[in-house]
């Protein structure tokens, strides 16, 4: 397996605004890792250097587009709404030995 030989650096503005996405409520650490391209364990480390204190950055310079906000809250009810649908469906699908 060979190494890696190109590497991503983040700035800290970049990682405390994937850090405040995932505070939105409802919304899920994994999904905004996904949307910003990111291992979610990069994501989990910076919510974790965050509540140590050793990413400072302050709240008012962080900036969320009300779109994203609103895309990431719409994604996440359609994600709730598919995986009921999906229950349904094998509750459905599943043979009745009541006969």
């Amino acid at each position: 397996m060979t190494r890696r030989k190109h590497y991503n650096y983040y700035n800290d503005q970049f990682k405390a605004t994937a850090v405040a996405l995932t505070n939105i409520v409802g919304v899920k650490a994994t999904d905004v890792a996904d949307a910003l391209c990111i291992h979610p364990v990069m994501l989990y480390r910076w919510r974790l250097e965050t509540r140590r204190g050793q990413l400072m950055v302050k709240k008012k310079d962080i900036e969320i587009e009300p779109k994203m906000r609103a895309e990431l809250k719409r994604l996440q009810k359609l994600e709730r709404e598919h995986n009921l649908l999906k229950q349904e469906h094998d509750l459905l699908k599943k043979p009745s030995n009541s006969l």
